[in-house]
């Protein structure tokens, strides 16, 4: 049986989850986010957004604890429902993860062209609106592997790095926070709502109408529980370890637009058209307006680290379950990581990549529908198992059991939302309605090309490995009454069991 080595420390896996969701547009998106909902109702609506965030990883905490394997909620799918929910889940993952990738082969050309003009020189082809430049794309054919070389040689090394990078981002966080509230004054923030919101209710509804956009800066956060195969600590810490990252990133977040709407007047930074960045720059703090571009190209640099990784573990746990070819859950016994699944994913990113953020953005769009449906199936997941599997062992365990319910509900008015047409965060073309569709229908094309197990059991006893014996007790009970001509390591891991 495949498996992967176990390394990461608890400080690495909060670095892969804080770090993987913390990115580089919300710097710049402050002035548009403060124009449309002020600065009260973008730092409230945020705070909002991370409650229901840490509803639905309250669920994924739980699960991760019972189930520390690599694949996250399609581990948790397949375990709940059956073979197919749990391909559906996973497939929808890769789907997020995916585009993500491809789209940061690009996006860190294209940010520091702010400061390097000359990196958007030499132009190949325009998609979508936006023209490639070859020195943006040789940066990401760069980026792609350095990310595959930090992988390559252990999953230790890759988030050792990761780990380095949050330390710094936090660090130069820390500097635009300090500045920002002891050079600013009250006046620049208050009144925190525009003229029209200045009540209860019209800020309620624009702290509201925020949370569902601010919901999609926190994709990312279940990495950690993709990545739990990996953990060297309890699964009991792997799981406080997903609630605390949502916080982290939230919390970071929340301050960081604090601090820019205290700076200066938020109204004034609304007129902007670089959000943080230009609000330091106003006030007369030149390097501090850098530190924030420089926490920008980290955030780049981090989320594509993780989101590299957690693609490569998807392809892994799918092919170990027998639901994608099984040279994808090959493992190096040296380095205990994925190879071909970490050079099928470069691979994949790079030739989605150059297709620049002009097409990307369709898949990036289509990203906020299928993290939500992941997180309503996530949430069926944990009610399912309490219902089914009540004995189960879970050391990290969920006591207010109304919590994940909100997360679900938020889920599925999220879904809503973007697929009715004229919502304001409905899909913006039929491109995106079509990339909607034709994802799982490729999926399943692939579902049914692969060779089945003859015992469908057989893909659960690989998936779940020494936690199968705790997920089917019977098993073990059936094993002590009869000969067992298993392999010695199977049997060993249901007597851990």
């Amino acid at each position: 049986m495949a498996e992967l080595k176990k390394t990461l420390g608890a400080g690495t896996l909060i670095a892969v989850g804080a770090a993987g969701v913390i990115g580089s547009s919300f710097l710049y998106l402050s002035s548009e986010f403060f124009t449309e909902f002020g600065a009260g109702g973008v730092i409230l609506g945020m705070i909002g957004a991370t409650f229901l965030a840490a509803c639905v990883a309250l669920a994924i905490s739980e699960l991760t604890s019972a189930f520390p394997r690599a694949g996250g909620e399609f581990v948790y799918a397949f375990a709940a429902f059956n073979r197919p929910v749990g391909f559906l889940v996973g497939w929808t993952a890769i789907a997020i993860y995916v585009g993500i990738v491809a789209f940061y082969v690009t996006a860190a050309g294209f940010l520091l062209a702010q400061v390097i003009p000359s990196m958007e020189t030499i132009p190949l082809y325009t998609i979508g609106g936006e023209t490639v430049f070859l020195p943006v794309l040789a940066l990401g054919v760069l980026l792609m592997l350095i990310m595959l070389g930090l992988n390559w040689f252990g999953a230790q090394l890759a988030f050792s790095a990761q780990l380095i990078l949050f330390l710094v981002m936090v660090a130069l966080g820390a500097v635009i926070v300090f500045v920002g509230f002891s050079h600013g004054t009250a006046d620049n923030f208050f009144p925190a709502f525009k003229p029209e919101d200045q009540n209860i209710l019209g800020a309620l509804i624009s702290s509201t109408k925020f949370i569902l956009p601010a919901l999609g800066f926190l994709t990312g956060f279940s990495i950690v529980a993709v990545m739990a195969e990996e953990a060297k600590i309890t699964p009991k810490k792997v799981g406080s370890i997903v609630i605390l990252a949502v916080v982290v990133a939230g919390a970071f977040y929340a301050i960081i637009f604090a601090a820019t709407a205290w700076v200066i007047p938020w109204t004034k930074t609304a007129g902007l058209s670089a959000g943080t960045i230009d609000a330091f720059r106003e006030a007369g703090f030149g390097p501090v307006a850098m530190v924030a571009f420089v926490i920008g190209v980290l955030g780049i640099v981090t989320t594509f680290l993780a989101v590299f990784s957690a693609v490569s573990r998807l392809l892994f746990s799918l092919s170990r379950a027998g639901m994608l070819p099984r040279f994808l859950s090959t493992v190096d016994s040296k380095y205990g990581v994925p190879r071909n699944a970490l050079l099928f994913t470069a691979a994949t990113g790079l030739a989605m990549g150059w297709i620049g953020p002009g097409g990307l953005t369709w898949f990036l769009n289509t990203g906020g529908v299928n993290l939500a449906f992941m997180w309503i199936f996530t949430v069926a997941a944990f009610y399912r198992l309490r219902r089914t599997h009540p004995h189960l062992d879970r050391p990290y365990r969920v006591r207010q059991m109304w919590m994940p319910a909100l997360g679900g509900a938020a889920g599925v008015l999220l879904v809503v939302v973007s697929l009715i047409p004229g919502t304001p965060l409905s899909l913006g073309s039929i491109a995106e309605y079509i990339i909607v569709l034709a994802w799982p229908v490729l999926g399943f094309i692939l579902y049914g090309l692969t060779k089945k197990p003859a015992d469908p059991e057989d893909s659960l006893r690989e998936l779940l490995g020494e936690y199968y014996g705790e997920f089917r007790p019977e098993a073990k009970v059936t094993l002590a009454g009869a000969g067992d001509d298993r392999p010695e390591e199977l049997k060993h891991n249901d007597e851990q069991a």
